[in-house]
């Protein structure tokens, strides 16, 4: 299966989910390949880190950037997952990628320029949709405000991205200093406390995408 962790916008965290959904696979016994298509290499710098230390499980990482189709296919029949970062803007490779992924997960802060994106990339997915019948995308809200009274920007973000016709994953990331502390040692959030909230919030969003219903994902406008 080939996970697309992509976006237009930077900054949202999508380096940060695939890592930590990357780990949580591996934990429960799956093989997972990641692929960093960034050019700023978060995702290669982080495995390296992770893999100078013997006490966490080794995860494999590739760079590909470009006309990235073939080779994801060719990937693909080796690992469980294939996991693949792309940096935050509309590149050959975040398309390429879309092409072939089973599941793109798109994370977006609840800012206004971060939902100012929405429409273009629904108009992204509808065209990669036409090659890839079987891709299914969800949009991801993360680094929300944990304040109560901030609750309402994450609705209202989610809102957005449904009047589209694009299903919003329910759970989300709120803003930890625990996953920019886990990224700098090559770890995840859930080894650093496998039963803290940031852990939680991994494992739901790896659970609720892997298992979501998109039976309206054919509603791209």
């Amino acid at each position: 299966m080939i996970l697309l962790v992509g976006g237009e916008k930077g900054g949202s965290g999508k380096s940060c989910l695939a890592q930590n959904i990357a780990v949580y696979l591996t934990l429960n016994r799956e093989t997972v390949l990641m692929v960093d298509c960034d050019p700023q290499r978060t995702t290669s710098d982080w495995i390296q880190a992770r893999n100078s230390n013997p006490t966490l499980p080794t995860i494999n990482c590739v760079q590909l950037y470009g006309k990235i189709r073939n080779d994801l296919l060719s990937l693909e029949n080796h690992y469980d997952y294939v996991i693949v970062d792309c940096g935050g803007q509309d590149n050959l490779a975040l398309r390429a990628a879309m092409s072939v992924a089973d599941h793109t997960l798109i994370p977006l802060r609840p800012k206004r320029r971060d939902l100012k994106t929405v429409p273009h990339m629904e108009d992204i997915l509808t065209t990669c949709k036409m090659v890839n019948p079987k891709l299914n995308a969800a949009f991801v809200i993360t680094q929300c405000p944990s304040l109560p009274n901030q609750a309402s920007r994450i609705l209202e973000a989610k809102e957005v991205c449904r009047s589209y016709g694009i299903p919003v994953l329910d759970a989300i990331t709120h803003s930890r200093n625990i996953y920019d502390d886990s990224e700098e040692n090559g770890e995840s959030v859930i080894e650093i406390d496998q039963h803290g909230k940031a852990a939680t919030e991994i494992m739901n969003i790896t659970d609720e995408l892997l298992n979501m219903d998109f039976e309206y994902s054919h509603e791209f406008k």
